[in-house]
Formats: C-alpha cells, sequence, structure tokens
C-alpha cells in the first residue's frame, strides 16, 4: 500500500512538500513518517491524499492483492 502512494506521488511530480501543505503538516519530514508507515494516516488525511492522487481511497490503500488462504477459498483445486 505505502510503495503504491509514493510510486503514484512521484509519477505525478507532487513532492513531499505539497503533500505536507495539503495534510496541514509542518515538514515534508512529517509527511514522508506517514509515507512510510512510521505515523498512521487517519482516513480525512487518506481522502485528501487520494485526490491529490487522483485516485480512490480503495484504489490507494485497500489492493487487491488477495492472501494464500482467500485463493485457496477461490479456487480449492489450487491447494
Amino acid at each position: 500500500m505505502l510503495e503504491e502512494l509514493r510510486k503514484r506521488r512521484l509519477d505525478l511530480g507532487i513532492n513531499a512538500v505539497d503533500m505536507a501543505a495539503a495534510l496541514g503538516l509542518k515538514t515534508q519530514g512529517a509527511y514522508y513518517k506517514k509515507e512510510t508507515g512510521a505515523v498512521k494516516i487517519d482516513v480525512s488525511e487518506g481522502a485528501i491524499i487520494a485526490k491529490m492522487l487522483k485516485c480512490s481511497m480503495d484504489d490507494l490503500f485497500f489492493g487487491y492483492e488477495l492472501s494464500e488462504s482467500d485463493k485457496t477459498k477461490q479456487n480449492p483445486k489450487a491447494s
């Protein structure tokens, strides 16, 4: 999830200073702590980030990867 956030931000040419400002953070370091997962992103911040990165919160924060147990449930013959 966090890798996707960084990738999208860089692909769009948005720097950490702009992200920090949009979130009301004082420094880019404060933003980096959120982007790396050291500090949690709350729902309201997630909405701002998704809007800036031109995607939905689902796409950004809730990927569609399945765990191995979910894959087995969907395809019992795979195990």
